[in-house]
């Protein structure tokens, strides 16, 4: 039962990213607005409603609704295409399920900034 819950979830994760748009490859165009809107809100649905979270009140939707949208449009003025590919890569191509553009945005602003950094003493 385990496994078949596993590959459940792995399946939707997938089929979530399926619908995924990458920030740095939008055009703007009206098509592109409206579905990156569809895709924040299944994915908010999703997140705080059907994953077992249990917070589905319409006050939160709109809020992480408002929120994801404002990463998107942030995350898609970056200019670090290797730092957005590798965060993208490891929040949604993996097991973590964490595929929100908030969680890509602050981990790409994350990543940008610990790459300036080394170690010193």
């Amino acid at each position: 039962m385990t496994k078949l819950l596993s590959l459940f979830f792995l399946f939707i994760s997938f089929n979530l990213l399926a619908d995924f748009i990458h920030p740095m490859d939008f055009d703007n165009s009206k098509a592109q607005q409206n579905r990156v809107i569809e895709i924040i809100k299944n994915r908010v649905k999703y997140d705080y409603c059907d994953s077992g979270l249990d917070m589905c009140q319409p006050m939160m939707l709109r809020m992480m609704e408002s929120e994801n949208l404002k990463a998107f449009k942030n995350a898609s003025q970056v200019n670090n295409r290797e730092i957005m590919d590798r965060v993208i890569k490891d929040y949604c191509s993996s097991g973590l399920d964490m595929c929100s553009y908030t969680n890509i945005f602050m981990m790409y602003q994350e990543n940008l900034k610990a790459s300036k950094e080394s170690l010193s003493w």
